[in-house]
């Protein structure tokens, strides 16, 4: 006859939720990162730097597709208040947090921020100058898991799609141009593709303002 052991049954499902408590906990430690950017341009600048840790089911935004008012913000004038408003508010994102200022060429910034395992991603946005509407992003990378371990990353440039890239100064926001930042009437592209760079026409130099894929160094370290 087929019989059940219940004291067996018990100390099995204590054991099952033991681990299930663990594996929570462990969920929600909270870990302390530094993020380490590095423009490594010849004459770009990049507005303030914005970062979000966050889950697989978070992304700024996608290439080949219309970019969000949020993120155009960022893109035609370096603003990223809406943006870092709208991912404080999305369950799939642990923190965000943000440089000051003018990020120059060969100069680094450190932006830190807190997170836990159920959070494991990290994405950073911020505005190339000058131009017309140039993000410069890194996309999903890998937070670290262990402390002390450093990962290292590179930030690329994609263009925004929703100015056209005149070159002209007067659509150009920033020190070097001193333009307007936001074009309402110009619709640009319509979608966001991997930025060309400098063309060189209208007010900016290809020879002072070009860069090749890579535009920013990132490390990001695991503190504790």
């Amino acid at each position: 006859m087929f019989s059940i052991n219940l004291k067996s049954l018990g100390k099995a499902a204590v054991v099952t939720a033991g681990i299930a408590l663990s594996i929570s906990a462990q969920a929600q430690r909270t870990f302390e990162y530094t993020v380490k950017v590095t423009n490594i341009t010849k004459g770009i600048s990049f507005t303030p730097v914005l970062s979000v840790a966050h889950n697989h089911n978070v992304r700024l935004f996608n290439v080949g597709e219309e970019a969000s008012p949020e993120v155009i913000r960022i893109a035609e004038g370096g603003d990223i208040a809406p943006l870092q408003d709208q991912l404080n508010a999305d369950d799939g994102v642990s923190a965000t947090a943000h440089s000051e200022g003018l990020l120059n060429p060969g100069e680094s910034v450190e932006i830190t921020l807190s997170s836990t395992n159920a959070f494991p991603r990290l994405s950073l946005i911020s505005m190339a100058l000058p131009t017309n509407d140039t993000l410069v992003s890194l996309l999903n990378a890998r937070l670290p898991h262990y402390p002390g371990f450093t990962l290292t990353h590179f930030m690329r440039a994609y263009d925004g799609g929703s100015e056209v890239n005149s070159e002209l100064c007067a659509d150009i926001p920033g020190p070097r141009c001193g333009g307007e930042p936001f074009s309402e009437d110009d619709q640009g592209e319509g979608y966001i593709y991997p930025s060309p760079g400098i063309h060189g026409e209208g007010d900016l130099s290809r020879a002072a303002y070009q860069w090749a894929d890579r535009v920013a160094k990132v490390e990001i370290t695991r503190v504790q």
